[in-house]
């Protein structure tokens, strides 16, 4: 298996995000720095991303956590802030966020040591719906949501493609929407209201394909269940 696969099945993230771990020199592998990405790993060999022992697990776990607001998406950080990790039972630490959800948005984040699952729901030719509620400051006409529907390009050349936009609610000079997406690029919603003059006040994602967040309380999770793992594992 190569290496950045080898990586991503065990937990680490995605394949690209293990091709910077190899060849930024934090991977050895018997004793031996390997940056050559071609590197094609057996069951012998002892490998080691910095000081982490990674070895491919002998069974898969799968949990939702309900992601509040102020906490980023991330295993570790420098400055200190909350992570989503923080959320996770002690006994589920070795699990990885799939995806992300931005510091200012909130709802369902799912945690894995299934890599391969990992990629599939976050690939985009995959074209998972993840479903988000949405409130924003002004009116939304129906014309903006038509033309977001039909795919934006920013000023910077950015893209994003077609999406499904539900006008929900109109009051008190805010409104609520409802977005379907499949690409999930770095605040992709954020970006797209933004270009049309609406800034975001509320932002929760209530599903994964059908994968739903149901009534699960801020800052709590709980293991997937089987027909929720089994749907996971078609995609």
């Amino acid at each position: 298996m190569r290496i950045n696969k080898f990586l991503s099945s065990a937990g680490f993230g995605s394949r690209r995000k293990c091709e910077e771990y190899v060849t930024s020199g934090r991977v050895t592998i018997n004793g031996k720095v390997e940056t050559n990405l071609a590197f094609d790993v057996s069951e012998k060999d002892k490998v080691f991303l910095d000081d982490k022992k990674v070895s491919l697990p002998k069974n898969f776990t799968y949990m939702m956590v309900h992601k509040p607001k102020g906490y980023l998406t991330t295993v570790s950080d420098d400055r200190n802030r909350k992570t989503v990790m923080q959320l996770l039972p002690d006994a589920y630490k070795n699990l990885m966020p799939v995806g992300r959800l931005d510091y200012n948005s909130e709802g369902l984040l799912l945690f894995t040591n299934d890599g391969n699952i990992s990629q599939k729901i976050m690939k985009p030719d995959r074209e998972v719906v993840k479903t988000y509620q949405v409130k924003v400051e002004g009116e939304v006409s129906d014309y903006d949501a038509k033309q977001m529907e039909q795919g934006v390009t920013l000023i910077d050349g950015t893209t994003f493609k077609k999406c499904k936009v539900k006008i929900i609610e109109i009051k008190d000079r805010k409104t609520k929407l409802e977005f379907q997406i499949t690409e999930g690029k770095n605040r992709e919603i954020r970006k797209i209201l933004a270009h049309f003059g609406y800034n975001v006040v509320f932002l929760k994602r209530t599903s994964i394909g059908k994968i739903k967040l149901g009534g699960l309380t801020r800052g709590t999770c709980r293991l997937l269940r089987a027909d929720e793992i089994e749907y996971l594992k078609t995609l």
